[in-house]
């Protein structure tokens, strides 16, 4: 866990949903995608792309790139993984 800067402590869950909320504002204003957290266990992230981002071919490089690449930066050891 980390702390921010009123002392106050979150989960890694929450931090995860906090950055996926950010991840997701990017794909929706420039892609007219979305990105929503299903559900995280252990290190396992399930996320669901939808919007414009539903039946793009270049669904997985948005999955790989932005969604997981982003998620690795912060939390190296989660495993993300698209459901629909």
């Amino acid at each position: 866990m980390t702390e921010n800067d009123e002392g106050q402590n979150f989960s890694e869950e929450e931090q995860l949903r906090a950055l996926l909320e950010k991840v997701n504002a990017y794909i929706e204003h420039f892609h007219g995608g979305s990105v929503e957290m299903v559900s995280f266990e252990g290190k396992s992230l399930k996320v669901r792309l939808g919007g414009a981002c539903l039946g793009c071919p270049l669904s997985p490089n948005t999955l790989h790139g932005w969604v997981a690449g982003t998620v690795h930066q912060f939390f190296p050891d989660v495993v993300v993984e698209a459901v629909s």
